[in-house]
């Protein structure tokens, strides 16, 4: 089962590499890209959504590390007070099931 699950997953990488290798391809037309003040950019279309993607990713990144830093300081913190263990006093009863 292990192995099957293993050859679906390479079959479905396969077959998302292909298809963009393909639009990758199809796509070699330039495209150009409009910024402020006159400035332009031409550059093919794949190439332009390759950089799109890129900077997208970086910006989820960079807003997420806040965050990241956030619950990474509450584990460290939460896993230093588990780590201390608890002194109790002894008990002065004696138990009555003898253990």
């Amino acid at each position: 089962m292990k192995n099957l699950m293993w050859l679906l997953q390479l079959l479905l990488k396969a077959a998302i590499f292909f298809t963009l290798f393909a639009f990758a391809l199809n796509n070699q037309h330039d495209a150009v890209v409009h910024f402020f003040f006159g400035t332009t950019w031409s550059a093919p279309l794949v190439l332009v959504l390759l950089t799109v993607f890129v900077m997208g990713v970086a910006v989820g990144v960079i807003g997420m590390v806040p965050r990241w830093w956030k619950h990474r300081r509450l584990a460290q913190l939460a896993s230093t007070s588990t780590s201390k263990p608890t002194v109790s006093a002894p008990s002065s009863a004696d138990p009555t099931h003898g253990i």
